[in-house]
């Protein structure tokens, strides 16, 4: 992949991630009784976490000085 690709798979990886975040904040300040479905989004989520992460240090690698 080219950086630009990687730059662009980022920002749609976090407008995911915000998305979810969003997404289960409604649902528990709804009250929602479906504990299995915000379990799944919030795993969903820690996945993206992961591949953003992964994405990043890929772009920005450590440099030691």
């Amino acid at each position: 992949m080219t950086e630009q690709e990687f730059r662009k798979r980022l920002e749609l990886l976090r407008n995911e991630h915000r998305d979810l975040d969003a997404a289960i904040t409604a649902l528990t300040e709804a009250g929602s009784q479906d504990q299995l479905q915000i379990a799944r989004l919030k795993k969903r989520k820690l996945r993206l976490k992961d591949q953003i992460a992964l994405i990043e240090d890929t772009l920005l690698p450590d440099i030691i000085a």
